[in-house]
């Protein structure tokens, strides 16, 4: 998909786009009504009522990125349903790029540091933080400011710029990507965040939850190489996310993954929570205006059983703060 297809959608949807298609495409599955946003450590459930079983989706909107995540994981359960007394986690952020937060093309540093609080309040031993960055990695992660807030929040930042690192490791059911060395902390850890920001991608027409699992990976050129949609998809084989956290507070539309002065952005406010990494992205596209078919990862994953991407057959909840 190039720059003109995501011009033509700017144009077509505009600022607030996300909302006004959450609006339309899953009204069916409900809005709940603005709620005080819980902070780390609060008692499991939050906003969701007691008892009630937690829906397959949460989009979230009007807020910064921090509130956003605190009225998402409420939803959910809290952090409680995902993370464990005692148990190690790994949150994995886009920090791709030597970028600063303005730019949006790494993850909202706010967002990933109170993640990381969240964790730490239902348990945690340790929470890691890493990625496998494009550009040169202790630039990435000093310039996207993740660094810093991870670990004002009590995170440990690690590197992941050498093959040591990496373990190999097979991909069951994988038609691409049969193995691959995969960063030791995503073997070993007990729970697995995703946190990808939201932005246009030249090669893959949109990046979000799936294809930032590329940096869970040693060699990413290999994807790049060797059909990208089928190893996108591909790398939810080995090990899905216990829980996705797609970052849309500001999202780019042209010019990804990098991001250029020319870029046009939308600042949406927006947050996407979901276990299911496929129903993750599937909303994700439609944030951006488009049907999830538009992009083949989202379906070659869907056919291979790592989640859904029909949103109508979902419990989808909406919160506007």
């Amino acid at each position: 998909m190039d720059r003109r297809e995501f011009l033509k959608a700017a144009a077509a949807y505009g600022l607030g786009a996300a909302w006004l298609l959450y609006g339309g495409a899953l009204s069916a599955q409900g809005t709940a009504a603005p709620s005080p946003a819980p902070s780390p450590g609060s008692a499991p459930g939050g906003i969701r009522a007691a008892g009630a079983r937690a829906p397959d989706l949460v989009a979230v909107k009007g807020g910064e990125a921090e509130a956003l995540f605190d009225a998402g994981i409420a939803t959910l359960g809290g952090m409680s349903a995902f993370v464990r007394p005692g148990q190690s986690v790994v949150v994995k952020p886009n920090i791709g790029w030597d970028q600063g937060p303005d730019t949006a093309a790494n993850t909202n540093p706010g967002l990933v540091g109170r993640i990381v609080e969240h964790c730490l309040a239902a348990g945690a031993k340790k929470v890691y933080v890493f990625d496998n960055s494009c550009d040169t990695w202790s630039l990435c992660y000093k310039s996207s400011m993740i660094e810093r807030y991870a670990k004002e929040a009590g995170a440990a930042v690690v590197p992941a710029n050498a093959s040591g690192y990496y373990q190999e490791v097979t991909f069951p059911g994988a038609r691409a990507v049969r193995k691959a060395r995969v960063h030791e902390l995503v073997i070993e850890s007990d729970v697995f965040i995703n946190v990808p920001v939201l932005k246009h991608h030249s090669g893959a027409g949109m990046t979000a939850a799936m294809k930032n699992l590329m940096g869970i990976v040693w060699d990413r050129q290999f994807f790049h190489r060797n059909d990208l949609h089928q190893c996108i998809a591909d790398a939810c084989l080995y090990r899905k996310p216990d829980l996705n956290v797609v970052d849309a507070y500001k999202v780019m539309r042209t010019g990804g993954p990098r991001g250029y002065a020319s870029s046009v952005y939308d600042v949406a406010k927006f947050q996407i929570l979901s276990a299911d990494i496929v129903a993750a992205d599937a909303a994700a596209a439609r944030t951006l205006g488009f049907e999830p078919s538009r992009f083949g990862y989202i379906g070659k994953a869907a056919a291979a059983g790592s989640g859904r991407d029909d949103l109508s057959k979902l419990d989808i909840r909406r919160l506007s703060l």
